[in-house]
C-alpha cells in the first residue's frame, strides 16, 4: 500500500490514523503540489494505490482501509452526515487558506465572505453535537478532529466560543494515535 501526501494535510492525516489504528503496513510517500498535479487528476492529496487498486479521494481511500478490515466507514446515516458536514467546513477553510496565500480575502470578496460564514455556521453547529470524551470514535468524530486541530494549527479558526468542540479536541489529543500524526509534528 502506498499513500501519497503531506504531513500536514488533514485529509491525509485522516488516512494515516486509519492505517495505524488497523496496524496496517504501507509505505507513506510525501507528496507537494507538483507531485499531486501529477500523480492525480484531482491534482490533490491524498492519493493512494494498492496492487491495481487506485483510489483518488480521502472519503474513497478510508472506505477501501474499512472494507479491507471489515470495519464500517460511517456506519450509519448520522455519522455520514457530520462526516460531509465537516468536510464542507474542512474545505472551504482549506480553500480560503490558499486563496489568502494569493492575497484574496474576504475584504476582497463578497463570495469569500460568505465562505468564512459558512465555516462559522457550520462551527455553531458542530458545538451543539453530543461528542465523545473517548473513543473509539467513528469516522465522522475522526474527520472533526483533524478538521479541528489543522484549522486550529493553522490559525484559520479560534475554538474558544466552542467549549464542545474544545473538549472533544483535547480527549482526543490525549490519544497517541492522535498526537503522534499532529501536523506540527511534519
Amino acid at each position: 500500500m502506498k499513500l501519497y501526501g503531506s504531513y500536514t494535510s488533514p485529509f491525509v492525516r485522516h488516512c494515516r490514523i486509519v492505517l495505524a489504528l488497523n496496524q496496517q503496513e504501507f509505505e507513506f510517500i510525501p507528496t507537494d503540489r507538483a507531485g499531486a498535479a501529477t500523480g492525480s487528476p484531482t491534482q490533490r492529496v491524498p492519493f493512494f494505490q494498492h496492487d491495481d487498486v487506485k483510489l483518488h479521494d480521502s472519503a474513497a481511500i478510508l472506505r477501501y482501509l474499512r472494507e479491507r478490515a471489515e470495519q464500517p466507514f460511517c456506519a450509519d446515516s448520522l455519522d455520514f452526515d457530520l462526516f460531509c458536514l465537516v468536510n464542507t467546513a474542512l474545505d472551504t477553510t482549506v480553500n480560503l487558506f490558499l486563496l489568502e496565500l494569493d492575497d484574496l480575502t474576504g475584504e476582497q470578496s463578497s463570495y469569500l465572505k460568505r465562505q468564512e460564514s459558512r465555516v462559522e455556521t457550520v462551527l455553531a453547529e458542530l458545538e451543539s453535537y453530543d461528542l465523545p470524551d473517548s473513543g473509539p470514535y467513528t469516522d465522522g468524530q475522526l474527520r472533526l478532529a483533524c478538521y479541528l486541530s489543522w484549522a486550529v494549527f493553522r490559525k484559520r479558526i479560534d475554538i474558544q466560543q466552542y467549549p464542545r468542540l474544545q473538549q472533544f479536541l483535547a480527549a482526543i489529543d490525549g490519544h497517541a494515535w492522535f498526537a503522534n500524526t499532529h501536523p506540527a509534528l511534519s
